[in-house]
């Protein structure tokens, strides 16, 4: 079951091959949509600069070399020599039909699945998870779902920050005020208030520095890194505690993240000496100003010398660095990655190239290890900076949330009373968080996007709540078939135009979702569901279902909507994105 633009691009390969010569086999033929036609072949004009001829006179051999008569119409050269292609409508209905048998709505099987490393989320122990972690978890979420579907083997990695210098202050301030007392409990409910009660202490933000607590506090850190056992004790009560909060946000997201995913900084700290004593040894690390340093090739700074990748600091502690390069060699050797993933800030992007090219160095990550950075934007207010409170702090991600269903709850109180108390909170969560996820990743994943909760839950446009109305809307045209005996037919109808355009819409499913994986672009997923959920509104308008009296034809188009709505369900959960039952 091909879809039409690998169908065609299978013929004109080969038609390539027969009119010009075995070398012009793997040319790509250019199939591209065409406002003409159903699609548009233009590989003439590349082709007449290796062939030294006109675009138009290449047009006609290749159409003349070309079979596509089980496939299309004969095509019509226009223009310079584009070739417009009309697909046959008998074709297009058994592509249909195919699909609508097929469990796997024409996604593929990999012949050889991936074991491809996400790392994503990563929030920090104690402190609350803000805005800029949305789109990180939205994201990294996406993308291990559509993997999954898919058929990959997804590992995924939580890179929670809960080791290093922080946890000295963290872990003397909990043992002031108590583990059990109420000012503790805010690690569940307020991660934010503790650590900033702790960090005033340590660097006096409020003016009431405290330095015999600060002296404690860097004391702590190399009794916690050598394994303490107290200590350790009392580390893990702070990221037990933080554990419970993060449920909550993850809960309230839909994201699959579990505990098991977990994997913190401090999962590699027996490794960071190792790493430095490696690159040490192989002569890729040196002591630079006291510190002990990697210098890959390639970056320079402003004063036009080598860029130090600092690994061991001066004072003997370790950075970022090293416990990425410890991770990158953990994922490689241990999890078996073919693929690796970090979904993290567009700001980390230097950080992680000198680290990839590191490991390379190093020989950890080979040809073989595909090692991808998918930075991620930012989130913005109305005023084009980075969205925070009145105050400057950065903006709380479950009030934002909460903000959201409340939002749509309202709407969905007014529109739909008649609907049980229990359905209406579960749909307001559907079309709150579905929006605000939608949203985020609808936009591609490396550029800035203004927060707008209006547009999020509107309607209209390219939304979360169009796409979900399209479902309810095909669920409730199934249930009113139902209840008049109409059942739908074994193959979709195909005939007029709108059908022709939602049919070819459905049958790129598979492509895209195969691309979305590929590239690590959720946007491509959104974009094709509007598309597909336009082309829905199109064919409904054209083609009647219910009030059809041809028996038939409205069995065929009830098929086709049905269709569509698994499709629909289908994509929106690639993204993380529940389908209500109704609307």
């Amino acid at each position: 079951m091909p879809a039409p633009e690998i169908a065609l691009t299978e013929r004109f390969q080969s038609a390539f091959a027969s009119a010009f010569g075995p070398e012009y086999a793997d040319a790509d033929p250019i199939i591209r949509p065409s406002q003409f036609a159903d699609f548009q072949c233009n590989a003439a004009m590349g082709l007449a600069k290796r062939l030294g001829k006109k675009p138009r006179d290449i047009a006609t051999e290749i159409l003349a070399a070309v079979d596509l008569e089980d496939i299309a119409e004969t095509p019509e050269i226009a223009g310079p020599g584009f070739l417009n292609i009309r697909l046959r409508t008998d074709w297009i209905a058994a592509q249909a039909e195919e699909l609508a048998a097929d469990s796997r709505l024409g996604v593929p099987s990999p012949a050889t699945p991936d074991t491809v490393v996400v790392d994503y989320s990563a929030p920090n122990v104690a402190k609350e998870m803000h805005v800029g972690h949305l789109r990180t978890t939205v994201v990294g979420d996406s993308i291990v779902r559509t993997l999954e579907k898919l058929g990959h083997t997804v590992v995924r990695q939580n890179h929670i920050g809960d080791w290093g210098t922080p946890f000295g202050m963290l872990i003397e301030h909990l043992l002031d005020v108590g583990e059990d007392s109420d000012e503790a409990k805010l690690l569940e409910t307020d991660p934010n208030a503790f650590y900033q009660a702790a960090n005033a202490k340590f660097t006096g933000a409020d003016g009431t520095k405290d330095n015999e607590f600060a002296d404690r506090a860097r004391r702590r850190v190399p009794i916690l890194q050598s394994g303490d056992p107290e200590t350790l004790a009392i580390w893990t009560r702070l990221v037990e505690l933080s554990k419970q909060y993060f449920h909550r946000v993850y809960d309230m997201l839909d994201v699959t993240l579990t505990d098991d995913d977990l994997a913190g900084e401090s999962s590699h700290n027996d490794q960071l000496e190792i790493v430095c004593k490696i690159l040490e040894a192989d002569g890729l690390a040196r002591i630079s100003d006291g510190a002990l340093c990697v210098f890959p090739a390639g970056f320079i700074g402003r004063d036009e010398q080598p860029l130090p990748l600092i690994i061991r600091k001066t004072g003997g502690g370790y950075g970022y660095a090293t416990t990425d390069l410890a991770a990158i060699r953990h994922r490689i050797d241990d999890l078996g990655a073919d693929r690796i993933a970090y979904v993290i800030g567009t700001a980390q992007e230097l950080q992680m190239n000198m680290v990839f090219q590191t490991a390379r160095e190093a020989g950890w990550l080979t040809d073989a290890v595909e090692a991808t950075h998918v930075k991620i934007g930012s989130v913005l207010g109305d005023d084009g900076k980075i969205l925070r409170t009145r105050s400057g702090s950065s903006l709380r991600l479950i009030p934002l949330l909460e903000e959201a269903v409340g939002t749509a709850r309202t709407v969905i109180d007014e529109m739909r009373p008649d609907l049980p108390e229990a359905e209406r909170e579960q749909i307001a969560h559907d079309i709150g968080i579905g929006g605000v996820k939608y949203a985020d990743l609808s936009t591609a994943h490396d550029s800035d996007y203004t927060f707008d909760l209006d547009r999020m839950l509107a309607l209209t446009g390219n939304t979360a709540p169009y796409l979900q109305y399209a479902v309810a809307r095909i669920r409730s045209i199934s249930r009113k078939a139902a209840a008049q005996g109409i059942v739908a037919a074994g193959a979709p109808q195909i005939e007029n135009d709108a059908e022709r355009a939602l049919a070819l819409q459905l049958l790129d499913f598979g492509p895209t979702l195969t691309v979305v994986g590929a590239e690590y672009e959720p946007h491509r997923l959104c974009a094709y569901l509007f598309s597909l959920a336009q082309a829905f509104t199109s064919f409904y308008e054209a083609s009647p279902i219910l009030k059809e009296s041809d028996e038939q034809v409205r069995a065929g188009r009830l098929a086709l909507a049905q269709l569509t709505e698994r499709v629909l369900v289908e994509g929106l959960d690639a993204l993380g994105v529940n389908a209500p039952q109704q609307m």
